[in-house]
Order: C-alpha cells, then structure tokens, then sequence
C-alpha cells in the first residue's frame, strides 16, 4: 500500500464525484498537495480512461496523468448501497465534487441539503457548464462548444486569418478547474473561521469569460464604451521568424524598445513617433512589429538569444513539444519524474510547480485501475468487510481482482456476465 500523501493540504479528504475534465484535473491539483481523494466512478469506468494512448484497456494516457495520488472506487448509484456508500463517505470528507443537474443529485440523496445535514462542516461543490438558472442551465456542453461560446474561436480567427479555431489544448476544462480549485480553498478557509462548510457552484462558461473578458474587454470597460474590445497589440504580436527558426521575444517597456533599436542600430525607428510610448505602439501595434520582425530575420536564433540576453531583454526560442522534455531549466527543476505503476509499467510523472519550505507536497500513489481501493475505502468508512462483499455480490460496488488490476478488470457479478 502506498502511503499516505503529504504537503500543506494533508489530511483533507476529498470525495470526487465528477466525470468531465473539469472536476478530475481540479482534485488532482488539490491531491499533488496532499489531499486524500477518492475518485468515484461507475461500474464500467470513466470516460477518460479510455482517452489516449495506452498498454492496457482503460488506462489511457490522460487518465494516467489527471488521476495521478488518488484512490478509486466504482460504484452503482443506481442502487440503494451504492448511494449509500458514497453518501457514508461524505460524511467523513472535507469535500465533494459533483457535475449532475441538482434535480439529480436530489433523486440520488446526495443534494447540499441531505450531505449537510449529516456533516456541517462539508464544502460541497457542484461543477457544471452554464450553472443553475439562466437559459443555457441543462444543457449538454464540452470544451469545443464552451470556447466558440466565450469568443475564444473568434478571438483564434484574428489570428490565423483562416476562420475561427479552438485552442488547441482542453482550456476551458482546465480554465474552469483553476477556478474551482481557488473556490475549494476559499472555500475551506471560510470553515476554519466559521465551524461551517457551505455549498459551492462553478460553471464553467462564467470561468472562462472571465478569463477572456478580463483580457479583452479594453474601451467596453467603462458605460458607455470609450473604444472597442480587445487589446490590439496582444492580436499582433507573434514568434519572429529568424534566419533559422523562430524568437519569442517581449518589447513592451519604452526602455526595452528604445535598447533594442540601439541594439540593432535604428536610431531612425528610435525616433519614430509612431513607436515612441506603450500608447503608440499599441496604437501602431502592427506596424510595430512589422518592423521588427525585419530586424530579427537578418540573423539566427542562437545570435538574437545572445544579443537579447546581453541587452537585458526577454527573448527565448520558440520550441516544439518534444523539445520540453530536454529543457534544461525543467530538468534541473526536475519535473519531469519516471514511475513505476504497479500494472502500467514506467510512464512519466510531472511534479508539483512549487516550491515549499515547510510543507513539501509529497504523493507516491500511482492512478487506480477501475476499483482498485473499493474494499480499502469502504472499510476506512465503517462497513465490515462481509458488507463489502455482500455490497459486492449485489453489484452495488465492484473491486478489482489482484489479477485484473491491468486494464481496470473488476470483482463481482458482473465480471463474469
């Protein structure tokens, strides 16, 4: 058995209900911190264990990664014990996630009010797209839909000059999760003070509007508008093309602009009123970096790096996704860490971001296979463990078998049906 977590968060227990992407990457934040989680899925597993590449059925890559330190059990809400058994961990959790409509988790026993009524002190999170109320509240939603519907699409459209685009990475599941996991603390700070939890909703769409908005809102921050949206010089900037790859690179402060025109020698662009303050080039933001972009082309990455980097000015090259893992600044901060899982084999780990003086997250706990800690969990709860199996017998819960633990294989019933 894998011992238990250690960090700042240690000794929370947190009971994860949810099944999207939101929910999952939120807890496994919480848990690289130390928190206890216990993962909660149906009977035949949830959707991200079957999302990317993998050695076994039902461990994918994704879910290899999200579920990282935490502890899984697979329950039947369909069935009275299985209800009963989620229900029984609630009351001895700090916190639970859920993303079911409320009317749902009503039908289940498992609303704010009959969790609360049994432990005051719960912070009971319900994560959904659009929240309870206003005309969008039900319906169905993922990442694609949430990011065309924040403008986010439209906003990739400036860019590519080739029609709107998602982002190519779940930002709105992750946007979202950020968001939920600050309410959880805030959350959890209010009980400290107070003796008492409280229930928390998140959606999703509202999350990442905010992130968009606080971005692009500009001359529509004041009633009524004094400009348009949208930060004009954010849409312009760009890697720059160099005579052998790409820069990255940051002139944003009047002293940066006016060092790198020395740098390069353009005392006839120093003196450009067009460039001469932050208000200008935004203003001429285009034009701007038109102009720059023609000075970088005349040499190599390699020699802008060292010319920058000898000017004080920020500049790195523009790297591909393979080069990330040969970076040397995240070497030597040493994320990236090579596991053994128990069925999976070596797969690689990334570590906590932080750093910590006092309270050094620590969780050894590889992700489970369908049901692996169903029995464990359930005993830690109270039941005893012909409960277990008579819960198991009655396919209100499963549990792996020792020897169908890869690929997620479960005990019970159902197993052999």
């Amino acid at each position: 058995m894998n011992p238990a977590p250690q960090g700042p968060l240690a000794g929370l227990r947190v009971v994860d209900m949810t099944a999207g992407l939101t929910g999952p990457y939120a807890t496994q934040l919480i848990g690289d911190l130390g928190a206890e989680v216990i993962g909660i899925e149906p009977p035949e597993g949830g959707g991200l264990r079957r999302q990317g590449p993998a050695r076994h059925p039902s461990m994918g890559s994704r879910f290899l990664r999200i579920n990282r330190g935490k502890r899984g059990i697979a329950v039947d809400l369909e069935t009275p014990g299985g209800r009963a058994a989620v229900f029984r961990l609630c009351e001895r959790a700090d916190v639970f996630l859920h993303d079911r409509a409320r009317e749902a988790m009503r039908r289940l026993g498992l609303a704010y009010e009959d969790v609360s009524a049994a432990n005051p002190r719960i912070v009971y999170c319900g994560v959904s797209a659009f929240g309870e109320g206003g005309p969008y509240s039900g319906r169905p939603a993922a990442d694609e839909t949430l990011q065309g519907l924040a403008a986010i699409a439209a906003v990739q459209a400036r860019l590519s000059g080739a029609g709107p685009r998602y982002l190519p990475f779940a930002f709105a599941d992750r946007a979202g999760a950020l968001a939920l996991v600050n309410a959880i603390l805030a959350a959890l700070l209010a009980r400290n003070r107070t003796g008492r939890g409280q229930a928390v909703g998140l959606s999703v769409f509202e999350a990442l509007s905010e992130y968009v908005l606080s971005e692009h809102m500009w001359g529509h921050t004041f009633e009524p508008p004094i400009a348009g949206m949208g930060m004009k010089r954010i849409f312009d900037r760009r890697p720059a093309p160099t005579r052998d790859g790409f820069l990255c690179y940051t002139l944003a402060h009047d002293g940066q602009v006016a060092r790198f025109w020395r740098m390069t020698g353009r005392d006839d662009l120093a003196a450009d009123a067009r460039f001469a303050t932050r208000e200008d080039r935004n203003r001429y933001s285009k034009e701007f970096y038109d102009a720059v972009d023609a000075e970088l082309a005349r040499r190599t990455t390699a020699e802008w790096l060292q010319a920058f980097e000898a000017a004080d000015l920020p500049a790195m090259p523009a790297q591909a996704l393979p080069d990330l893992f040969d970076d040397p600044q995240l070497r030597a901060a040493g994320l990236f860490k090579t596991v053994e899982h128990p069925t999976e084999g070596a797969i690689v780990s990334l570590q906590v971001p932080t750093k910590w003086s006092k309270t050094p997250p620590r969780n050894g706990r590889h992700a489970p296979a369908l049901g692996e800690h169903t029995v464990e969990v359930l005993l830690e709860a109270g039941y005893g463990l012909s409960e277990v199996e008579a819960m198991i017998a009655a396919q209100e819960v499963y549990a792996a078998a020792p020897q169908d633990r890869a690929g997620g294989g479960i005990r019970g019933p159902a197993a052999a049906s």
